[in-house]
């Protein structure tokens, strides 16, 4: 029987640890060709780029028998993505999927917050984001106008960050509800070439919220004993990045889960929940007190990191 991906060439970028390289490993094993793309600095960007994390994924899935080859190109550089997209094509002859995975996190309350804080963080994930999205779609419509249907796969990685909010995280959530938004954007525009585009919030343990965000690392830093249940190995995402690459998944548009320790959750975003109205210009005060009534009715009531991780725990 042939394998959920077989014949299919994959990006992902940040592939060289945590969730990327959890994806990159079951994706070749289900027999996509990887490229596996990853700049090797610390977690906030900083630090001299290095190879040596793609290169080991590589190893990896070429000891397994797989495809692979290691790409170091920076997502935020718009040349340099599209440099992604040619290493592909260049060492496969094609590209089926990207998975837009690569981030970095400079934590700060809003009023410590850069101007290079923000900049740096909006950079990598909505601007890296919007680069390989913006290559590979091109990509995948001249091959459709040529007759070639490639079944196009973006996957975009958002956050709860971005989805909910986060204290202290301004840029990376910012970022991350955009990265949402870019996928239903993206999906929209081209299903007509047979591609499809959705988005993911991972909740698992990475150096992004173990290492970086205090909040999360007491709780997601905590190994589990040898044959107990991890639920935050980031393991526990690829599965669904894989299915979502793959043409099984061909009807699955503009969507947003939520995925770890097990679990996936179909999110819904902006939407009516509630409201008032009148035939005739609203006086402020009256117009207030509607609203307290119809927010007081809870249907605004809203999630929490601590409970979405505290589920995750219980199972």
């Amino acid at each position: 029987m042939a394998r959920l991906l077989e014949g299919k060439v994959a990006v992902i970028t940040g592939s060289g640890r945590g969730i990327g390289r959890e994806e990159a490993l079951l994706m070749a094993k289900l027999g996509a060709k990887i490229v596996v793309n990853d700049l090797g600095a610390h977690f906030d960007g900083s630090g001299q780029p290095t190879d040596t994390p793609a290169q080991q994924v590589v190893s990896e899935i070429k000891a397994m028998g797989g495809e692979a080859v290691a790409n170091g190109e920076n997502v935020a550089d718009f040349k340099g993505a599209k440099r992604i997209v040619e290493c592909a094509l260049d060492h496969f002859g094609k590209l089926n999927i990207v998975v837009n995975n690569a981030g970095i996190l400079r934590d700060r309350m809003i009023f410590n917050m850069s101007e290079e804080d923000w900049d740096a963080v909006i950079a990598v994930h909505l601007k890296g984001s919007f680069n390989l999205a913006r290559h590979a779609c091109e990509y995948w419509r001249e091959e459709h106008k040529k007759g070639n249907v490639l079944n196009g796969r973006l996957i975009n990685t958002s956050s709860d960050a971005g989805l909910i909010g986060n204290v202290g995280q301004a840029n990376y959530g910012s970022a991350k509800a955009a990265v949402a938004a870019l996928a239903i954007i993206v999906d929209k525009e081209m299903q007509k070439y047979g591609v499809t585009a959705n988005a993911i919030a991972p909740i698992a343990r990475t150096r992004l919220t173990v290492d970086a965000t205090p909040s999360t690392a007491a709780i997601m830093g905590q190994q589990p004993k040898e044959g107990e249940f991890d639920p935050f190995s980031p393991a526990h995402v690829a599965p669904l990045v894989a299915w979502l690459a793959s043409d099984d998944a061909a009807d699955v548009h503009g969507e947003v889960f939520r995925v770890g320790g097990g679990a996936v959750w179909l999110m819904k975003g902006w939407h009516t929940v509630g409201q008032v109205s009148k035939r005739a210009v609203w006086d402020a005060a009256e117009l207030g007190r509607a609203l307290k009534a119809e927010l007081a009715k809870g249907i605004t009531a809203k999630e929490d990191m601590g409970r979405i991780l505290a589920s995750v725990l219980q199972g």
